[in-house]
Formats: structure tokens, C-alpha cells, sequence
């Protein structure tokens, strides 16, 4: 007989088994030349924080290219993988403001750039949204991805525009 122990070790090894193969079928959105200008830009919030919004910026308009290619076949699922890309990036983007945040970095110049991202980025997923409510069939197998990136998107503009006003006001008290 097995005893209990050695049955629950090997649920353990193979629970994280399963967790590691799980963990690595997730792809990266960003490709080895986008990790290598992130590594270069570590330390430097301006420039991390531009690069997220161009890569974030790049995803949407491969997106938009993709649905506009008669060619493509499976659009509902490249619009699902490319909005789950976009939003894989975006997510990375404010991990980044949170991490600068904590670091008690001038934010204030790249909140501005960024700021003006997201308004761009709501425009361009609203009237993604529009066309796909033209297409109900196809929308259905990316609505609640589509919906959730749309509420992710606005609820950073509301918090980007809360810290760009709360480091405006912090570092006008540091000058004094």
C-alpha cells in the first residue's frame, strides 16, 4: 500500500508540473528585440513607460490591419489573440507606472504622453467595438475580452489622470 504521504508528494509534483507546462504555454507579446529595449530602458521611467505605450500602440494597430485584410480567415480568433496581446502589454504598462510609483519617481512628464495614449486607445477599441457590433456572429468569441479591455483602458485613464495630479501637487510642494 502507498501511504498518504507519498500520495500526497506526488500530487504535489505533478500539480506543479502541470503548473509549469501551463506557465509556459502562455506566450510572451513581446518579442526578444522588445525585451532587449526594455532591458536597455531599466532604470529610466520616461523611456520604459514610452516604449510600453508604442508597443501597446503597435499591438492595436496590427489588430486593425489584421481585420481589415480580406485574406484572413479566422478573424475572431486573431482579434481575440491580438486584443489579449495588446491587453498582456498594457497590463505590463501599469505594472510599470505602479512600480515607478513606489520608487518615488517623477512620473509627470511620461503620465502626460501616457494620458494621451490611453484617449488614443479608447477611440480605437470603442470603434473596434462598433464594427464588431455590425458582426454579432464573430463578435461573440471576443465581446467579453473586447469588453474587459475597453474597462481596463478606461479605468487607467481615470487612475493615470488621479497620479499625474497627486505628483503634480507632491512635487510642487518639494520646490518650495
Amino acid at each position: 500500500m502507498i501511504s498518504t504521504s507519498s500520495k500526497l508528494a506526488c500530487m504535489i509534483v505533478a500539480c506543479s508540473l502541470l503548473s509549469s507546462l501551463w506557465a509556459q504555454s502562455r506566450r510572451d507579446p513581446l518579442n526578444p528585440v522588445e525585451q532587449d529595449q526594455l532591458r536597455d530602458a531599466a532604470q529610466e521611467p520616461s523611456e520604459r513607460l514610452k516604449l510600453y505605450i508604442e508597443f501597446s500602440r503597435t499591438r492595436l494597430t496590427s489588430l486593425e490591419q489584421m481585420r481589415a485584410d480580406p485574406k484572413v480567415t479566422d478573424r475572431a480568433q486573431q482579434t481575440r489573440d491580438r486584443l489579449q496581446d495588446f491587453l498582456d502589454v498594457y497590463d505590463e504598462l501599469n505594472d510599470n507606472v505602479d512600480t515607478f510609483v513606489q520608487r518615488k519617481a517623477d512620473l509627470r512628464k511620461p503620465l502626460k504622453t501616457l494620458i494621451e495614449a490611453d484617449t488614443e486607445f479608447q477611440a480605437r477599441l470603442r470603434a473596434l467595438k462598433s464594427s464588431a457590433d455590425a458582426n454579432k456572429d464573430e463578435a461573440k468569441q471576443y465581446d467579453f475580452l473586447l469588453t474587459s479591455v475597453l474597462d481596463t483602458v478606461d479605468s487607467s485613464v481615470q487612475d493615470h489622470r488621479q497620479l499625474l495630479s497627486q505628483q503634480e501637487e507632491a512635487f510642487k510642494h518639494k520646490k518650495k
